[in-house]
């Protein structure tokens, strides 16, 4: 006990003692003892060195040598400070000398949340994945050849996986949903390829974005985004594959009757390609039946839709034979349905006799479900065709022929949802919330970019089989872009027999370098 009271008494006084040391010390004393210590400014992220290669390719019995860049860079968030590791794949020509000659282009998908990997190795990569005319992968391993039509003897390309796609993230500690919105996206995508012109010297050449399906809606945003104030980034061209800026063309549901409209060409010609049209279509071109069938979409069927249930029943029953008619469908199905065809109910009524069904993607393709009498098919049969080959052959390019070899999974889509789809202004310079959904319409930013840059050219690229983003709706987009049709000159359209990856289609393929060739030669100038 006598010792217990000995060391209470001894750690009092020691106590005390520092108690009465620190009450003595003066105020710089107390303050200098009470300071965090100084906080040590981050360096940026180390990240993993590029893969540089040399290659050589035929295009147009004409060799071609250029250099592959496979890489990581870091990208600042809007506060210019770090946050995210984009991931890229460049191809430049080696036989350029004059860089204020030789065009530039930046290419990405959509999704959101798709990689870059379908048209880098499926369009204008110079390594494609092997498939046969029709765009069916071949038997597993599958393989990779050459591609011919790449368009690589005519603009360097440059392949962006946006942040959480591919081997793109955000850095640690940062959370992902700053990158996965609208605005966001654009913010992020358009500070890398103002990162990659500026480190690559690329400020004097001829400059263009090319996006796939939601990839247009990125591309429209950075029309604006890029060539506002802050970075004063004027384009030469945008290329729009399957394009999507007015999100109320695709979207169905209660009170949007623009869907019905805008999709019924593709209807028809898939029913057309498929030889489920009655005689009096069937044995048309599909360009001759196509051309009726938009003439009945735009006098026609839009008044129907408009009168609703006071349509009389004489107009009605017209419509309905019509609409029979031009999609494939019986009439019954088409009263049912109460003049209003869904697509994913077309894609598994159109061959429900055949116990078959279309594909979303590319409505060439056909599949198999297990329950034919179901109103939605199991899975798209033209992305399931594909997807196997184009995930392998990735895979197998990066590492073996490009020597860039990273062991975490390559995100061929990526999880990016919630994704934020509030509206993105006009002006880029005012940042503001806006609508949600289908109310989502980025063609203002685009017609602004153009109406500001005056050169600015846009080429749009429709596959007539395409049910994501059917080429009707982009025509009709575009015919609401400046009503006085000032900017008809400077847009132009390109059509192939083949789907959202018109790509995948030998013949399309062919058409679509040419296409983008001479679009890419015309918007920069070079003789």
């Amino acid at each position: 006990m006598k010792n217990r009271t000995i060391l209470v008494l001894g750690i009092v006084l020691i106590l005390l003692s520092f108690s009465t040391s620190f009450a003595q010390q003066g105020p710089a004393q107390k303050a200098a003892m009470q300071k965090k210590p100084p906080e040590v400014s981050k360096a940026p992220p180390e990240v993993k060195p590029p893969s540089v290669t040399k290659h050589t390719i035929t295009i147009d019995g004409k060799s071609v040598s250029y250099t592959a860049t496979v890489g990581e860079m870091i990208v600042n968030k809007p506060d210019e400070k770090p946050g995210a590791s984009m991931f890229y794949i460049a191809y430049t020509r080696n036989d350029i000398q004059d860089k204020s000659n030789r065009p530039i282009t930046f290419a990405f998908n959509g999704g959101p949340g798709s990689s870059s990997v379908w048209l880098h190795l499926g369009g204008l990569g110079p390594r494609r994945v092997a498939m046969d005319d029709e765009g069916y992968s071949t038997l597993p391993p599958f393989g990779m050849t050459n591609n011919e039509n790449s368009l690589i003897d005519v603009t360097d390309l440059v392949f962006i996986d946006p942040v959480s796609t591919g081997y793109s993230r955000p850095l640690p500690g940062e959370d992902k949903s700053q990158f996965h919105g609208v605005q966001e996206d654009v913010a992020s995508v358009g500070e890398f390829i103002r990162l990659f012109i500026t480190k690559n010297e690329r400020w004097d050449s001829p400059k263009f974005v090319l996006g796939e399906s939601y990839g247009t809606t990125r591309a429209a945003g950075l029309s604006g985004f890029l060539q506002g104030s802050t970075h004063g980034m004027y384009l030469n061209g945008i290329v729009l594959v399957s394009s999507v800026l007015d999100f109320s063309t695709i979207v169905f549901m209660p009170g949007n009757l623009m869907p019905y409209i805008l999709f019924l060409p593709h209807y028809t010609a898939t029913a057309w390609y498929h030889t489920k049209l009655p005689g009096e279509h069937q044995n048309k071109t599909l360009q001759e039946v196509l051309d009726e069938v938009e003439k009945f979409a735009l006098d026609e069927y839009p008044i129907a839709l408009l009168k609703g249930n006071i349509l009389p029943q004489d107009e009605y029953e017209e419509i309905a034979r019509k609409l029979s008619a031009f999609t494939g469908l019986s009439l019954d199905y088409v009263i049912q349905s109460n003049l209003r065809i869904r697509h994913d109910r077309f894609v598994k009524e159109l061959l429900r006799d055949d116990y078959q069904t279309v594909g979303r993607l590319d409505s060439r393709f056909k599949g198999r479900d297990d329950d034919a009498a179901g109103e939605n098919y199991e899975f798209d049969p033209s992305s399931a065709a594909i997807q196997g080959s184009f995930s392998s052959m990735l895979n197998y390019y990066l590492r073996e022929e490009l020597k860039y070899v990273k062991d975490i999974p390559y995100a061929i889509f990526g999880n990016v949802y919630p994704w934020n789809f509030s509206q993105m202004p006009s002006d880029p310079r005012q940042m503001r919330r806006g609508s949600l959904g289908m109310g989502l319409n980025v063609a203002e930013i685009l017609r602004r970019a153009m109406a500001e840059n005056q050169h600015l050219q846009v080429f749009c690229c429709n596959g007539y089989y395409d049910g994501a983003t059917p080429y009707f709706g982009t025509e009709y987009t575009f015919a609401q872009m400046g009503l006085n049709s000032e900017f008809k000159d400077r847009v132009k359209m390109g059509y192939y027999e083949a789907g959202h990856m018109m790509y995948i289609h030998k013949p399309s393929i062919i058409k679509l370098k040419q296409d983008l060739a001479a679009f890419i030669k015309e918007a920069s100038g070079v003789k």
